[in-house]
């Protein structure tokens, strides 16, 4: 068994292995992605992770042991150097995601040294390019790429355009050695970025996907003009050497970046030392809530022992110096496998394919589980159980798979079929006709009432506290609830007898429960759970009727005239309230002291009167539901989704495909701050 584990493992390994290098040579020879970094990095990751637990299966070939890519031919080749002259790779650094890979290295480091490591020093990891820069006589002479690590492209012309590297070292506070080589990161500043890619639009060309990509297509290439039109910067991030003399000079890492900065080279003014854990773990937070304010892209934290003896004595192994690492901030991307598609039963007896995945960190949260959608869905991707995928987490944005990694595949992949029968209840499942939809055609099934009651305590239904999806499975077990409205009926001596309930526990819950009994009407309407009937559609209801008995009566023409109500939609709610089940559900709802409050007709403001909003990504200064309710409260519409009929894109951070559609339309899109204005 050992041994079948163990040549899994090995073929992990090798397919890790040829796909991290083919993405590789994309990103640094022909300077082109077909996954984010983020991904990229997942996958390095994993593949350190394994060789980290399987010493004996790593291979000189392994990208954990090499840097870089392969110089491009159009430029002079040359090779890295240290400040004594001898031969010196130009490396890279491993990766930490999280607070325990930190201590892990941590760890590692203090077993290697044998001793105290004392302080670190911490700065911001730019996401640039890479440069080796060599100063003879204080004359800048020679700039190189990093190339595979120990040969790199001489771009020196090119370098030569960056205002922000001197032609000439300053020597009025310390004088500079003889020959100086310094390494850093060329970069380009967010404003340039946005700037070129004006530009780029409006000649109609290609537009970039990010600053990474134009710093380092500026760099190699081979006219000196358009490198000075983009107009890059520069920080160094160290002097590579070793041997007394070196050590002598520059004790400490700090001491490194205060030498740089008195002989005119630029380092980033963030950096700090930081004594213990706890000191990089508060800069790494720091550093992370600037990272939008900050004018240049970063990707999370450098962390270096900052005695250049330890740091030296510590050594390296494959491509990276044992004493340093980089601590990436949590990635919104990551690579993991799907090792089951089920299906999930939706509160309308719909069926969800449901990702199952191994659990992985994604934008702070670790994530065990994505939406697949739907079988067109399952077919677009081409996904499979088994598959290596990127998933991917924007904001509050449910878990989705991004992109198969088809080249991890190894064949016994296998594919997914909508089951025939129900797997809650094990009635007949039909595909709803003209729609891709399957769905349980018992409408009793236990999944559809319980998946119905989640739905209503939901936050942006009834709000409920203490009621999630583990109350409500024991409630239904035992017998206590049946549909939303026997919650209202629950008594503290009812839970009394669940796990988890004490004294204290289940008056809190009852008393939680009878503090929802008034609730405005497009809430009401909305934890219904009626199909198609989403909050937006709820609130144009409330708006339209004012009163449940309104809505209840309308007949089914009435309801299709409705603005943003069409016959699809229009029919499902029609439907709902004919159906003798759901009016005694409302009739219970009465009996338990539910008051459905009538809607206002009067507004606070027309400012916004007419204007129909979308929101996309997330805000910073005001929630989702109170960016609603705000617009509402001016006279406002909300929508789910763009058409060519909205006026507004509200677009935060991370925005998603409704951002790419307002484009697309000409909507017009605003910031943040363009709608706190608006709304002042």
């Amino acid at each position: 068994m050992r041994m079948v584990v163990k040549n899994e493992i090995k073929n992990r390994i090798e397919k890790l292995r040829k796909t991290i290098n083919h993405h590789r040579y994309l990103y640094h020879v022909l300077d082109r992605q077909e996954i984010s970094d983020e991904a990229l990095d997942s996958l390095k990751k994993e593949l350190f992770d394994l060789e980290l637990q399987f010493p004996e299966l790593v291979t000189p070939d392994s990208p954990t042991q090499r840097v870089g890519g392969e110089p491009l031919k159009e430029f002079k080749k040359v090779g890295h150097i240290d400040n004594e002259g001898r031969g010196a790779r130009m490396n890279s650094l491993n990766d930490a995601f999280s607070e325990e890979d930190l201590k892990e290295w941590l760890e590692r480091l203090k077993k290697v040294i044998g001793e105290s490591i004392g302080d670190f020093y911490c700065d911001p990891k730019m996401d640039g390019l890479a440069i080796e820069l060599m100063y003879d006589e204080g004359i800048l002479t020679r700039a190189s790429t990093r190339g595979d690590g120990s040969i790199g492209e001489d771009v020196t012309n090119n370098i030569k355009t960056v205002e922000a590297i001197p032609l000439k070292l300053e020597s009025d506070k310390e004088i500079f050695p003889k020959r100086l080589v310094v390494r850093g990161e060329v970069f380009l500043a967010k404003g340039e970025f946005e700037r070129i890619n004006r530009e780029q639009k409006k000649k109609g060309e290609k537009i970039y996907a990010n600053p990474r990509n134009i710093a380092a297509g500026s760099v190699r290439q081979l006219n000196p003009k358009i490198t000075a039109k983009r107009k890059l910067s520069f920080y160094a991030y160290g002097v590579p050497g070793s041997g007394d003399d070196y050590l002598k000079k520059y004790p400490t890492h700090a001491r490194e970046y205060e030498l740089l900065r008195l002989w005119g080279i630029p380092t980033n003014p963030e950096g700090t030392v930081c004594r213990n854990i706890g000191e990089i773990l508060s800069f790494y937070e720091k550093i992370k809530n600037k990272r939008e304010k900050l004018p240049y892209e970063i990707d999370g934290i450098v962390v270096s022992a900052n005695n250049s003896h330890l740091f030296q004595k510590a050594g390296v192994v494959g491509k990276a110096p044992r004493g340093g690492i980089a601590f990436k901030f949590t990635p919104t991307e990551a690579e993991t496998i799907v090792e089951d598609i089920i299906v999930q039963v939706g509160r309308t007896g719909t069926l969800t394919p449901v990702a199952v995945l191994r659990p992985v960190n994604v934008g702070g949260v670790v994530v065990s589980r994505a939406t697949l959608h739907n079988l067109d869905e399952i077919k677009r991707l081409d996904v499979k159980v088994g598959d290596t995928v990127i998933v991917g987490r924007a904001g509050d944005v449910i878990p989705d798979i991004r992109q198969v990694i088809k080249e991890m595949r190894t064949g016994k992949e296998k594919e997914f079929k909508m089951p025939r029968k129900c797997p809650i209840c094990e009635s007949p499942i039909e595909q709803v006709e003209g729609q891709v939809a399957f769905k349980c055609v018992n409408k009793n099934c236990p999944a559809i009432r319980r998946e119905a009651i989640y739905h209503f305590v939901s936050r942006n239904a009834f709000d409920i506290d203490g009621i999630g999806p583990k109350i409500v499975d024991q409630l239904m077990e035992v017998g206590l609830i049946r549909d939303s409205a026997d919650l209202f009926f629950l008594k503290k001596d009812d839970l009394l007898n669940l796990e988890r309930f004490a004294e204290k526990s289940a008056q809190n819950t009852v008393e939680a429960i009878q503090s929802k009994k008034e609730v405005a009407l497009d809430k009401f309407i909305y934890s219904l759970g009626i199909e198609h009937v989403g909050e937006e559609t709820a609130f144009v209801l409330a708006r339209r009727f004012k009163k449940l008995s309104s809505i209840k009566n309308a007949g089914l023409d009435e309801l299709e005239s409705i603005e943003d109500v069409g016959p699809v939609v229009a029919r499902s709610i029609y439907d709902w309230f004919q159906k003798s089940y759901n009016l005694k559900l409302l009739e219970k709802f009465n009996k338990a002291g539910v008051r459905v409050l009538e809607e206002k007709t009067t507004k606070k403001s027309i400012k916004l009167a007419n204007k129909k909003f979308v929101l996309t990504g997330s805000l910073k200064s005001m929630s989702r539901d109170n960016t609603k309710e705000k617009i509402r409260e001016l006279g406002g519409d909300v929508s789910s989704s763009v058409s060519k009929e909205t006026d507004y894109v509200v677009a935060g951070l991370e925005p998603g495909s409704k951002y790419d559609r307002a484009k697309k339309l000409g909507v017009k899109i605003i910031s943040e701050n363009e709608f706190l204005n608006l709304i002042k």
